[in-house]
């Protein structure tokens, strides 16, 4: 039987793992606050459990553990874009991330406005550690059917075009990025979200995360 070690992994093979992407919202204190994330997945079926996986370094993550509850609304393929970039890519220690958008409570738990293919609001029963990561293991506590296609990870990365934030778990660094691609990279210095080209980006180009026009966007040496 063949001996592998870690040069012989090819970590490719992990894209192939299906996510899908959420709205992650609690409180902290009276203030909403909120994350994308992009791995939940139900564990029982009894009183529903459900498990999602956020950043050590994750604000909402230290305000999930003080509230105890949290919403994860289900971002849809006919969602607005934007509030992947709203609250993936900003921190809510700064940011007031629900801003432009409003905000519901559902069973103790902040729910961004918009469309969204469902929402589910959980309490917070344990935390796992995970190295760089924690699990969160939740029992669900209310639940409301949204509209729409639940936009999958590929569905992101191949239509949107997004690419992963740091703190998500599928986040691939800036040599792995340079080495799978011969083209110019981009990156909107508001969001964050890049774009590869083969050459420099049109002029009428707008970030289809935060909307911000094309000189927003710095080349990626």
């Amino acid at each position: 039987m063949p001996i592998y070690n870690s040069t012989d992994m090819d970590k490719t093979a992990l894209f192939q793992l299906t996510y899908g992407l959420y709205v992650v919202g609690t409180f902290d204190g009276g203030r909403p606050v909120g994350c994308i994330i992009n791995t939940c997945f139900q564990v029982t079926s009894e009183n529903p459990i459900l498990a999602v996986s956020l950043n050590k370094n994750n604000f909402t993550l230290d305000a999930i553990r003080r509230c105890g509850k949290f919403s994860l609304s289900i971002i849809a393929e006919e969602s607005d874009t934007s509030v992947i970039g709203s609250f993936g890519f900003r921190s809510s220690r700064d940011a007031d991330k629900y801003a432009d958008y409003g905000y519901d409570v559902m069973a103790g738990a902040p729910i961004v406005k918009g469309k969204f293919a469902g929402r589910l609001v959980l309490e917070a029963l344990n935390f796992v550690d995970a190295e760089t990561h924690v699990v969160v293991l939740g029992r669900l506590v209310d639940a409301e059917k949204g509209e729409g296609t639940p936009m999958t990870y590929d569905y992101y990365h191949r239509v949107v075009k997004g690419k992963a934030p740091k703190n998500a778990p599928t986040y691939r660094g800036e040599e792995e990025e340079k080495a799978t691609s011969g083209k110019r990279k981009f990156r909107c210095d508001i969001c964050g979200y890049e774009v590869e080209s083969d050459g420099p980006l049109p002029a009428d180009y707008v970030c289809p995360i935060c909307k911000a026009t094309v000189d927003h966007f710095v080349e990626v040496k």
